[in-house]
């Protein structure tokens, strides 16, 4: 056992002094902590002019939440695969919408090309559906997209139920692309800003039973090289980006697409 040496208060306090310094003087030379100064004040919500009522109503009917049954569409064994999309939107224009709305409606030109696309297919503006499961119950919806006049791309999406087919989402709109990003459907559209750009994403709700644009930002779009413009001064501009798909290994990617143009939507 060791021996126990017992020193006085005076004693303990020199130590722990020339400790203390010790320490200190082993910290200066580098790496010692350093005051980031003064952390900035939390600021919270502000409510603007309290005093307002509330809205009673939407200024502009986006077509969020409308869906509608197709009517005479069976979808056997629940697998829209096996569904003729051209006979899915020619009975979906017999089909009544959940609720009155103007998004909907197709102009007449695009319901007679509908109704001809077996005669005229070469103008048939029905596209190649798409399969995602986006409302997340194991099996997959279909994705159609309907070229309307004016650059315009009608995007809508059917699930199926046991009672048949269910349109639960409907919109349309000027786009650059429309992409598939998980359960997400994600459609960007030109702005009126020269260089940004409209970004939607329409998602499943559950409450809703439909797609709602859950997410909506403007961005600033990234320039883009021209290569045929850098080896060729007098070359035109390149075409503006067709729409496309981000889709699941070995789906292939759609032929063509509208170009964007001007909506009168966008609000």
């Amino acid at each position: 056992m060791r021996p126990q040496h017992r020193t006085g208060r005076g004693t303990a306090a020199v130590v722990s002094a020339l400790t203390g310094a010790a320490l200190l003087a082993g910290c200066g030379t580098g790496g010692e902590l350093k005051s980031a100064g003064r952390p900035p004040a939390a600021i919270g919500p502000a409510r603007l002019w309290p005093e307002l009522p509330p809205a009673s109503a939407a200024p502009y009917d986006y077509g969020e939440g409308e869906t509608a049954h197709i009517p005479g569409i069976a979808v056997p064994g629940g697998d829209v695969r096996r569904l003729d999309p051209v006979a899915v939107v020619q009975a979906g224009l017999n089909a009544r919408p959940d609720r009155s709305s103007g998004t909907d409606a197709l102009p007449a030109a695009a319901v007679r090309q509908i109704n001809a696309c077996r005669t005229a297919p070469a103008s048939c503006p029905v596209l190649k559906p798409y399969y995602r499961d986006l409302t997340g119950d194991g099996r997959d919806e279909m994705i159609l997209g309907i070229r309307l006049a004016a650059r315009q791309l009608s995007v809508r999406v059917y699930m199926p139920e046991p009672s048949g087919l269910t349109r639960i989402m409907s919109t349309s709109d000027a786009v650059i692309s429309v992409e598939l990003a998980g359960r997400a459907l994600v459609m960007r559209a030109p702005s009126a800003i020269t260089g940004y750009e409209y970004r939607t994403a329409w998602s499943w709700d559950d409450r809703q039973r439909a797609m709602l644009p859950t997410q909506e930002e403007i961005l600033r779009m990234a320039p883009r090289a021209d290569p045929d413009r850098r080896r060729t001064p007098s070359a035109r501009p390149s075409a503006l980006p067709t729409a496309d798909a981000t889709l699941s290994p070995g789906t292939a990617a759609p032929s063509s697409a509208p170009s964007p143009g001007v909506t009168a939507e966008r609000r």
